[in-house]
């Protein structure tokens, strides 16, 4: 069942929880999913030199099978990890679930730490009741990945990029015709990106905060216009993300730009396409846009067997400076923690961004991104608007009408 056991070892601090003066060794488990479980890793040997006495095991599952895995178990109440990794698209499901702890309160009191971090990523651990349902570790600022060399060969600037969103477009034409690379892999993507730009704080995507269903919006409207401009003009490959065309369009150059976390890059250089080093470069999204894409966080379920343990994990993870940078060197996740941010790290050139300082884009982008609020219905709306994005993608639906649709099969799933 699980692909990977690792061990190390901590101490409890039993006093925390008034359970004496001494503690008794103890195992900590931890479910986590890759590239997210290279950060327990790299933690494991400081952590070890300060808490000699608990062991860890780090249980790391594909990403959709640990939080399939992790939902089922919030549900049952069984095979509960201590420490629970959760990726931003399930915090608000999770929180929601009632089977984690509240950091925000005693003995945790997480709440005190809230100004340490990005300013937009507590909002989103936050349960609709105000709980703090995880702690953040790491966060995506969206950013615009582009091979430089294709846009060189048609003749297209960074500044026709990223002017506007319909200049975008228009590039990925002139891009289209001088090279045959598609412009992005899906028109999928505008729309991802362009629902979570323009928000402001407190707005969540596709609820507010009374619980509203705002998909109708003009924000939605004018990301499934861009979409369609995208298709009808043959500039998007009709390629999901994380499939294996997907990763063979980025190695073969038969995709131009992605929108996504700035995590993307390190995904580029260590495996989706090593090879292209020196050919990608990252610029802000289009018409100044700022947002959100991706985020994990650490939990701790209410029927963890040491809570005390995984608090003093959880913190190591999140709030140690140091680990933070490590996390980040590894993996290029930029750090939730604004400490490990102002590090010398963030100034470095990117090799396989040819050079380029491209972390300093990524830090701007971050204090710019609005905090905006999840739903437990996320995941929901988010497949809901996908299906009525496909028909008016491939079936030629009225965008008004697909979008009245979309709320209204929103608001009947939330209602049972």
């Amino acid at each position: 069942m699980f692909k990977r056991l690792i061990s190390a070892a901590v101490l409890l601090p039993a006093a925390l929880w008034g359970g004496g003066a001494s503690a008794a060794p103890v195992t900590l488990t931890v479910a986590s999913f890759p590239s997210f479980d290279e950060a327990v890793k790299v933690a494991i040997p400081e952590f070890k030199k300060k808490h000699p006495d608990v062991e860890i095991k780090l249980v790391s599952l594909a990403y959709p099978d640990h939080h399939t895995a992790m939902t089922t178990a919030l549900a049952t109440g069984a095979n509960l990890p201590d420490v629970m990794a959760v990726e931003i698209g399930f915090i608000g499901k999770f929180a929601e679930s009632g089977g984690l702890e509240d950091l925000g309160v005693a003995p945790y009191s997480g709440l005190q730490y809230q100004k340490q971090f990005a300013r937009f990523t507590y909002p989103q651990a936050m349960s609709g009741l105000g709980k703090l349902a995880a702690m953040p570790a790491d966060i995506g600022p969206g950013a615009l990945f582009y091979r430089k060399d294709l846009l060189d060969k048609a003749g297209v600037s960074e500044a026709e990029l990223t002017k506007s969103w319909d200049g975008f477009v228009e590039a990925g034409k002139k891009v289209k015709a001088a090279t045959g690379a598609y412009m992005i892999a899906s028109a999928v993507d505008l729309k991802d990106i362009y629902i979570r730009s323009g928000l402001k704080d407190g707005e969540g995507i596709y609820f507010d905060k009374g619980g509203k269903v705002l998909v109708d919006s003009p924000r939605f409207r004018k990301a499934f216009e861009l979409a369609k401009a995208a298709r009808d003009a043959g500039i998007d490959g009709k390629i999901g993300a994380w499939s294996n065309e997907w990763g063979e369009g980025f190695k073969r150059g038969k995709i131009a730009t992605q929108m996504m976390g700035a995590w993307l890059g390190g995904h580029l250089a260590s495996w989706l396409a090593p090879d292209t080093k020196g050919q990608w470069r990252s610029a802000q999204l289009p018409a100044g846009a700022f947002a959100s894409w991706g985020g994990s966080f650490y939990a701790i379920p209410k029927k963890a067997a040491n809570k005390a343990m995984a608090w003093e994990f959880v913190k190591y993870m999140t709030l140690d400076r140091d680990q933070q940078l490590r996390a980040f060197r590894a993996l290029d996740a930029f750090p939730a923690l604004v400490s490990a941010q102002e590090d010398a790290f963030v100034d470095q050139p990117i090799a396989f961004l040819g050079d380029q300082k491209a972390r300093q884009l990524w830090k701007v982008s971050a204090a710019r991104i609005p905090a905006t609020a999840v739903h437990r219905q996320d995941p929901v709306a988010l497949e809901i608007v996908n299906a009525e994005l496909e028909n008016v993608l491939e079936k030629g639906k009225d965008i008004g009408q697909a979008l009245a649709d979309a709320k209204a099969q929103i608001e009947k799933r939330v209602r049972r």
